[in-house]
């Protein structure tokens, strides 16, 4: 049975964690100050250079290699803090490799101990490379196209307002480069997926192009985007002319009226602007007969206008007669 009360609990806390705590603190002191040699694992950074220009990267290369290293211990403790800004470094030449080549690594900088990129003010010696023994190196040719970027935006609009266009992206094709067997099936890259909720105002920002890996690169890494939003509103646009198609040769047709008028809906500002002759109202003379006078016309909108109604009048008299001669 457990007898310990909150009370024990709460000192345990109280004395055990700063003591240990101390210890660790002691500890670290002692290596840190400490002249003496001692050994240390570090991950290394692999950069591989002298990439022919005319090649790409089929296989991603390990960003990191888990190095051994020697030194006193005040010097590999600052190695550690400070590895990711000093410049250590495991270097791989690439020159002169066309195809494929495996590096078996401690053989590689046993040969070429001056790839591995040391500061000297860290006084450390290199022993060896724990982890990956090798490194495969496999190159494709290199391609580079331009292809379009596809937003994976969703706008969730407040009632009564409207999107108005497709989303716009600046750049809308970014070119891609990387090894041409996988870019080849490659025809569109896409943003990250974001959301916009109740948006009832214009939306515009950056957003980044999904990665497809280390091995393709993109033009741009982040776009820009713009997205009009406006409240839905009506308006009547008035003397919109009727125009009669498929005329026949020496024959005269007269619509009547030769006007209309109607309501549009669609964004406030988008509809302001419009005026009669957007509009195409249109009346085909093939359906024309001599036993029917009135015909109903097509009306054509522009395409990112939402809709019409209240046509007036509803239809059109088609009056025909005969070229004199």
């Amino acid at each position: 049975m457990n007898t310990n009360t909150p009370i024990d609990f709460l000192l345990s806390q109280k004395f055990v964690l700063p003591l240990g705590t101390f210890g660790l603190a002691f500890l670290l002191w002692i290596f840190v100050v400490s002249g003496n040699e001692y050994l240390m694992m570090l991950d290394l950074p692999i950069e591989a250079r002298n990439l022919n220009a005319q090649k790409a990267h089929r296989e991603e290369v390990p960003e990191f290699a888990s190095v051994l290293l020697q030194g006193t211990g005040r010097d590999l403790f600052k190695a550690y803090i400070l590895r990711g800004f000093a410049g250590f470094k495991l270097v791989l030449d690439l020159e002169g490799i066309s195809k494929e080549y495996e590096f078996v690594l401690n053989d590689y900088f046993d040969k070429h101990p001056q790839k591995v990129v040391l500061p000297s003010a860290y006084k450390l010696k290199y022993v060896e490379v724990i982890y990956p023994s090798r490194v495969k190196i496999s190159l494709d040719e290199i391609l580079v196209k331009t292809v379009p970027v596809k937003p994976l935006i969703h706008v969730d609009l407040v009632d009564g307002y409207i999107q108005i266009n497709p989303i716009k992206l600046t750049p809308s094709e970014v070119e891609i480069a990387g090894p041409k067997v996988d870019l080849a099936s490659i025809t569109e890259v896409s943003t990250y997926p974001d959301t916009f909720h109740q948006s009832r105002l214009s939306l515009n920002g950056k957003i980044k192009i999904q990665s497809m890996g280390r091995l393709i690169e993109f033009s741009e890494n982040e776009i820009e985007f713009d997205i009009d939003i406006q409240q839905i509103s009506e308006r009547i646009i008035v003397d919109i002319p009727v125009v009669v198609i498929n005329k026949r040769e020496k024959i005269r047709v007269f619509p009547s009226p030769q006007t209309v008028s109607l309501t549009v809906i669609g964004g406030m500002n988008q509809i302001a602007g419009l005026n009669s002759d957007d509009i195409d109202v249109t009346v085909d003379f093939n359906d024309w007969t001599r036993y029917k006078q009135f015909y109903e016309p097509d009306i054509k909108i522009p395409a990112e206008v939402l809709d019409w109604q209240d046509l007036s009048p509803r239809t059109i008299e088609l009056g025909v007669a005969r070229e004199a001669g």
